[in-house]
């Protein structure tokens, strides 16, 4: 072995010991006549000291070390005399007696500090040597211990952990498919999963009836900091169950992750918000409740006043933001320029102030009259001091609109805190969502969610209203404001799967074409079944504090998908492109 201990291990009680100990120098640092080695190794820092008495030769080599020089020492446990309480070997150091360069190392493109001096695309283009820093190693630390607990929970609930294919037949799914060409099947294609989810139902059928996987998905969709090309899913499904069933199977699960990983215990139940809640609150179906500000109809208070911006607007909304009624004017201007953005698509901002001695102020004035802002004020729950914020136009946009403007403030009062954790499902979901451009339902979540039974009437009814009024048999776990998991009873009647693909317009033959497999397989006895998928790294990044996903995955692509360390994706020879029957029409730009 190279070392008898780790550099992160010794402790008073080793004082007097010999050891040895291998890892990468931090730095050497010269105090008058001594010399200090700061090693490192993904356990910790142990300082090493040359005295003195330390012969000629082992201070020429300490004098011939540079950063991140890889080394192997011998030498005597120490008191330390100036401890470090930062460290947890900041009690001891250890005297050095032997030396022995494992390799020498060139000077790193930055420095392997907890802050560094190197940008992103630098620091990814050099991944493993980023993966060196604190922060880093600290979140795949974390990631482990998560994903730990998640297979020691569900194997205590009976789960099945079961691998399932990577190469698989492309069917829509809401994204665009990775597609591999077969060397073997000319002219055909492979598809990489988004997501398990017929190999999953495939499973309950089979017998399986409690599954799970820490599985890899793809999607090729535009990247931001919470998506990645390929990322982690916790794959679930449980076969004999109903909606609660699984909701307290994985909520019990979530609780315990809280517990064992972050010391927070939550002993309610999480809130069930149906969706309708969810967009008439908060403009979001993934609403952050750690503060107020909730969105607020004003719209019979706001029309007939012949003020032409709400008189004709299917919706007028505002949320009454605290303590922020004296904004000036420049302020004001400046939000009103934010949600004009094409994110946004609003088109202005009406604010009132709600003043400290009872009276109100706002851009509508020439409009409304104090006793009509008094009762917008009251509608919107506004108190003095506070500023509301009003959005008028087609409900469903102007909701969406209002929900991000009500995010946008809790950015910037500090409302939204990184260590407190408000957790709930959102339920209810609409099973379809209706297309003006295509005039044509497509599923809200995917084509296997199964409608809730009391809907059924509607969900066999020809009256597109009928159909919008059906809800889903679905849920999503958020927390913080972030969709972290969804999932849905599942259609196990082959019946009802087929009556799905036909209000999706899809033909009979295109249907049983691509999903051919799953409908005769439901056929043979398919259980009623339900699941859930938990996206890992969100989580991960959500008990880490953070809000990019990138940190908590090793080797991560970045905002255009490649790997910078591996300059991936990268052209293939011709003599390959012959081999899979490919040909390229793409011509590169001069």
């Amino acid at each position: 072995m190279y070392r008898t201990h780790t550099c992160g291990e010794l402790r008073l009680a080793n004082a007097g010991q010999k050891v040895t100990l291998a890892g990468w120098v931090q730095r050497v640092r010269k105090m008058g006549g001594m010399s200090f080695i700061d090693l490192r190794d993904r356990y910790g820092i142990t300082q090493i000291v040359i005295d003195e008495s330390a012969s000629k030769e082992l201070n020429e080599q300490v004098e011939k070390l540079g950063r991140e020089y890889v080394i192997q020492v011998t030498g005597t446990v120490l008191e330390r005399q100036s401890r470090n309480s930062r460290i947890d070997t900041g009690d001891i150091e250890v005297r050095l007696e032997s030396l022995n360069v494992l390799n020498a190392a060139a000077t790193p493109p930055f420095t392997i500090e907890d802050e560094s001096d190197g940008g992103d695309d630098l620091r990814m283009k050099y991944r493993y040597l980023d993966l060196r820093r604190n922060p880093l190693k600290k979140n795949l630390m974390l990631r482990h211990r998560m994903a730990h607990e998640v297979r020691n929970y569900l194997d205590s609930k009976g789960f099945m952990e079961i691998e399932t294919p990577y190469l698989i037949k492309s069917t829509p799914e809401g994204a665009r498919d990775f597609v591999v060409p077969s060397r073997m099947n000319p002219g055909q294609f492979y598809a990489l999963p988004q997501s398990p989810q017929q190999q999953k139902q495939l499973l309950m059928v089979a017998g399986y009836d409690r599954y799970f996987q820490i599985v890899r998905c793809f999607r090729d969709e535009d990247l931001r900091a919470d998506r990645q090309p390929e990322f982690t899913q916790i794959d679930c499904e449980m076969s004999f169950v109903e909606r609660d069933d699984v909701l307290e199977t994985f909520e019990g699960m979530i609780k315990t992750l809280f517990h064992n990983v972050l010391g927070k215990d939550f002993t309610e139940p999480f809130y069930r918000m149906p969706y309708s809640e969810a967009m008439d609150s908060y403009g979001s179906d993934k609403p952050d409740i750690r503060f107020g500000m909730k969105l607020h109809e004003i719209t019979s208070l706001a029309k007939g006043h012949n003020f032409p911006v709400f008189d004709s607007a299917e919706y007028v909304g505002g949320i009454a933001v605290p303590g922020c009624a004296g904004y000036s004017r420049k302020q004001t201007d400046e939000l009103t320029e934010w949600v004009k953005r094409p994110q946004i698509g609003a088109k202005g901002l009406v604010y009132i102030k709600c003043n400290e001695d009872g009276t109100f102020k706002s851009s509508a004035d020439k409009f409304l009259t104090p006793d009509d802002l008094a009762a917008m004020a009251a509608a919107v729950e506004a108190q003095k001091g506070d500023l509301i914020l009003i959005l008028a136009g087609a409900r469903n946009k102007m909701r969406t609109a209002l929900g991000s403007l009500r995010i946008e403030m809790g950015n910037r009062l500090g409302l939204r805190d990184p260590k407190v954790f408000a957790p709930l499902w959102v339920v209810d979901f609409p099973l379809l969502e209706w297309d003006d451009e295509t005039s044509r339902f497509y599923a809200m979540h995917h084509p296997f969610t199964a409608p809730k039974p009391e809907h059924l009437e509607w969900f066999y009814s020809d009256r597109k209203e009928d159909l919008e009024r059906v809800c889903a048999n679905a849920y999503d776990f958020v927390l913080n404001g972030t969709e972290v998991g969804g999932g849905s009873i599942r259609i196990h009647d082959s019946r009802i799967q087929e009556r799905m693909f036909e209000v999706l317009g899809f033909s009979h033959e295109d249907a049983d074409y691509r999903f051919g497999f799953l409908i005769n397989a439901f056929k043979y006895g398919a259980p009623p079944h339900g699941g859930i998928a938990f996206g890992f790294d969100r989580f991960c990044a959500l008990f880490g504090g953070q809000e990019s996903i990138r940190d908590f995955i090793a080797f991560p692509k970045n905002n255009q998908g490649r790997d910078m360390m591996l300059d991936a994706p990268s052209r293939i020879d011709q003599a390959q492109m012959d081999e899979l029957f490919l040909q390229s029409t793409y011509k590169e730009e001069k």
